[in-house]
């Protein structure tokens, strides 16, 4: 019998009769069906996976799920099969991840495994109606909001034409990671070689008050991992505050554009940040009116 043949003898509930299982069990079977349709959702090809033999069921096989998220098959299989285990925050950030989750399904996936729900999703419902209401009325000034882990939160219109933030998964909605893992993102940044040195040790200093958090952890690990140039600049130690400055873009359509951009902190100790990009000359303004938000 295959780890794919297991899974009624180990989660499903009695065909006849009442429903004897725990609160507990029910859960975990619920979380188990939860996990096989994610998976079965995704492609091979979505995650660059080739397609080689014969496969019985669509999507991921568990073996490529658990290896994507970093996880052991053993492991993963026991979750995926209802089983009393316990996940830690960082094991369900990488499963959410690879099973490109959104917020509202993530904080599902905390849920059923028994987890406390992750401070980015609850940090994204504490951006209200009426930041959202704000950022829309910015426009066309682009404006988005973000914490301290550089997570983007929300964003507005014009935000969105600069940066294409509605084509990155959600799970993947993080400015540091994008400007060191994502080449387009890159393309975008004008003088990226001075500018990164700088959004480094911004990170680090405001990661000061966070350094045993799993998730800030798990997002160091994966960029010294996947960024050659953030290893370097990550293992130099330097810190800076974070200050309003200004910042230039390529833009495909409007070429090249120069913004001043400023923060301001959505309350008197709260991370959260709204920082919008005036533009720092006419032909950024009149890019803006004409391309972003055309007739």
């Amino acid at each position: 019998m295959t780890v794919e043949d297991v899974d009624s003898a180990v989660v499903s509930p009695r065909v006849n009769g009442p429903d004897v299982r725990g609160p507990g069990a029910i859960r975990r079977a619920e979380l188990a069906g939860f996990l096989r349709s994610r998976r079965e959702r995704i492609s091979p090809e979505e995650v660059g996976l080739p397609l080689a033999g014969r496969r019985r069921t669509p999507g991921l096989r568990r073996e490529e799920v658990a290896q994507l998220a970093g996880v052991g098959v053993t492991w993963y299989t026991w979750l995926e099969q209802g089983r009393d285990i316990r996940a830690s925050e960082q094991v369900l950030r990488a499963i959410a991840g690879t099973l490109r989750l959104d917020p509202y399904e993530c904080s599902h996936l905390f849920a059923l495994a028994g987890a406390p729900e992750p401070a980015a999703y609850q940090e994204c419902a504490a951006v209200s109606p009426a930041i959202h209401a704000i950022l829309a009325k910015l426009a066309p000034m682009p404006a988005v909001v973000q914490n301290a882990r550089t997570d983007i939160l929300a964003y507005n219109r014009s935000y969105n034409w600069l940066m294409e933030i509605d084509d990155l998964p959600f799970s993947e909605r993080n400015s540091l990671l994008q400007c060191f893992t994502n080449p387009a993102w890159r393309a975008r940044l004008h003088n990226w070689e001075q500018r990164m040195p700088v959004a480094v040790a911004e990170f680090r200093a405001q990661m000061t008050e966070h350094v045993a958090e799993p998730s800030w952890k798990a997002l160091v690990k994966r960029l010294r991992e996947a960024s050659s140039e953030f290893e370097v600049l990550w293992t130099q130690h330097e810190v800076q505050p974070m200050r309003n400055h200004a910042k230039q873009f390529r833009h495909r359509d409007a070429g090249l554009l120069s913004f001043d951009f400023t923060h301001l902190w959505l309350g008197q100790r709260s991370q959260l940040r709204l920082t919008t990009y005036t533009p720092a000359d006419t032909a950024t303004a009149s890019a803006l009116e004409a391309c972003a938000f055309p007739e």
